[in-house]
């Protein structure tokens, strides 16, 4: 059971109060069979992705316990440069609770970090790299420059998949060869724009926060996505914890 337990019920498709961890899991699995790319988001009631800059402010308690959960059981976290840089993401470690079952699960103790940056301008020295208990994975293209990819190798996999631009189909297949089959992708809004357009994510958590936010941030989708939305989005289940909304749809 997770140390942050704070209590979520669902309400549909079968009520239940105070859902343990096992449960919850259950309800957010991953198919048993083939590969799988589901995107987590949060967002406030007037679709807001971000408060001051980041995603953080907005998610709560309950928010941080699904979140801790939907990594417990992906085989890589695929995230872009610049959430990982606006974030302030460190070493992709999962708690302690997580490293228990996914070892009684013989899954490796940790996911795979896989991160997307068309320009390497990643500091090899940051805790991205220093701090990850698995290899990272890099996903880059072409015309990102010679020395910041050898700069890059030295502490991660560096994987060319396009020319100007990371092609995600490309970067999905990629996963797929290494056996990394369960992929959880957390952003940013350009990067889920890009895996939608591609046609690559089959799921999408979002977290509904009761606030209305106002001001400039942006939505959980950006960029050129033409050709691709509007895609259409089947319920699987909705959970609540107070007066906020954690709902998980089936991608068409």
């Amino acid at each position: 059971m997770s140390e942050n337990r704070i209590p979520i019920d669902r309400l549909w498709p079968d009520p239940a109060t105070d859902l343990d961890d096992d449960a919850l899991l259950e309800a957010t699995c991953f198919p048993a069979e083939g590969s799988w790319m589901r995107a987590n988001f949060v967002s406030s009631i007037d679709g807001a992705a971000t408060r001051d800059g980041v995603s953080e402010g907005l998610g709560d308690a309950a928010d941080q316990r699904l979140f801790a959960l939907l990594r417990r059981a992906a085989d890589v976290v695929l995230v872009g440069a610049g959430t990982l840089r606006e974030e302030e993401y460190g070493g992709l470690r999962v708690d302690e609770a997580s490293v228990v079952w996914r070892t009684d699960a013989g899954m490796p103790a940790h996911p795979t970090l896989a991160m997307i940056s068309r320009s390497l301008d990643l500091d090899p020295a940051s805790r991205l790299f220093s701090d990850a208990p698995v290899r990272p994975i890099v996903y880059t293209t072409a015309s990102a420059s010679h020395a910041a990819r050898t700069r890059v190798e030295d502490v991660a996999d560096v994987v060319v998949v396009g020319e100007t631009d990371a092609d995600p189909r490309r970067i999905r297949d990629d996963l797929g060869a290494r056996g990394l089959r369960r992929m959880h992708a957390e952003g940013g809004p350009h990067v889920f724009g890009a895996l939608l357009a591609a046609g690559v994510v089959d799921a999408l958590h979002l977290t509904l926060a009761p606030s209305l936010e106002a001001g400039e941030a942006g939505r959980i989708v950006h960029g050129e996505v033409a050709g691709a939305l509007p895609t259409g989005a089947r319920l699987q289940s909705v959970l609540r914890a107070g007066d906020e909304l954690l709902l998980h749809y089936r991608l068409d």
